[in-house]
């Protein structure tokens, strides 16, 4: 682990926002920073939508191999990174950050191809809600905890009766993984100037990932037509939430795009009813409240005390390059 006010959740450093555009395109920058980011969460948890919907054709394994596949095209076509001049060490890091990324996103797809997206992301947010809350020591970090179990136990109908246990299980391992993303994302930041860490590990994700992607799903992944979702995939879950963030925090304090991403399970069940027709129950939908609560509070906490407000992303991404930590 890293030093306790460094590992709540990674905040982008100027180069990072570097490694934008220059200059975003016009509309995207009327929005302004709340509705870019906000923006960017919809885009997230919607593409996350569109890959359980794309399950029945590739299963969970090939939906995850096609988003990796396609985010490291893209990236390492937009960052074109430096392959001489790395030590071993760097090399090692970036590898470990490229699993962490390949096992968080399966993990998690493989929790959404079992219990509603909404539920799935709650669960996943308690593990960089775990780590902000180990980070910061504080005492009040107690109620943030006693909260987000609160809001567990909810979730569960007090025993997870009514979710499936081995999609919980998934959950809360793609939760685990997050918290090393953001680990590993900060020392990846460190050691690769802009992009150029996270599109290498993207990359190993990627090449780590297509092999269990084609034991899966066959020939199925270069079907025209699963192709085509599975980069509609990649842009809405990866790519353009990304970039969207990237011109956010040119604009916004890091700790309050911390507590707009908390906003993330109540997009994500928002998702999942419009496009996946799952609705929530009353308890599930406290518990969902509880979970948020927690994680603006943990937040709010974290900056209050003088620690470094840190905005996240799940899965991924652009916005970790550069990072302190």
């Amino acid at each position: 682990m890293t030093t306790p006010d460094s590992v709540t959740t990674p905040q982008p450093a100027t180069t990072a926002a570097a490694a934008a555009p220059a200059a975003g395109p016009g509309r995207l920058r009327s929005l302004g920073p709340v509705g870019l980011v906000l923006a960017g969460g919809i885009s997230v948890q919607f593409g996350g939508a569109l890959a359980v919907m794309l399950m029945p054709r590739t299963g969970a394994l090939g939906v995850v191999a096609l988003r990796l596949l396609v985010a490291a095209v893209v990236l390492l076509l937009v960052c074109r990174p430096r392959l001489r001049g790395h030590s071993r060490a760097d090399w090692g890091t970036v590898v470990v950050f490229g699993i962490t990324m390949a096992a968080m996103n399966g993990l998690f797809y493989q929790s959404v191809a079992r219990i509603p997206l909404g539920p799935a992301v709650t669960l996943e947010v308690l593990g960089p809600l775990a780590l902000s809350v180990l980070a910061s020591r504080r005492a009040i970090n107690v109620v943030w905890a006693a909260l987000a179990l609160a809001g567990v136990f909810l979730l569960g109908g007090g025993g997870f009766s009514g979710l499936d246990p081995t999609g919980v299980a998934f959950a809360l391992g793609a939760g685990a993984m997050w918290a090393a993303y953001i680990i590993f994302s900060a020392r990846t930041g460190r050691r690769f100037p802009q992009a150029d860490g996270l599109a290498l590990a993207m990359a190993v994700g990627a090449v780590l990932f297509l092999p269990l992607g084609i034991a899966e799903s066959g020939t199925k992944l270069v079907d025209p037509v699963t192709l085509g979702l599975g980069a509609a995939v990649a842009l809405l879950s990866s790519v353009l939430p990304y970039t969207l963030e990237l011109l956010a925090l040119r604009r916004l304090p890091a700790a309050a795009f911390a507590i707009l991403m908390s906003l993330e399970p109540a997009i994500a069940a928002t998702a999942g009813f419009l496009l996946l027709d799952q609705a929530l129950t009353a308890l599930q939908a406290a518990a969902i409240a509880l979970v948020i609560a927690a994680s603006m509070g943990a937040v709010r906490t974290q900056v209050g005390g003088g620690g470094r407000g840190r905005g996240r992303r799940k899965t991924a991404a652009l916005e970790s390059t550069g990072l302190e930590g």
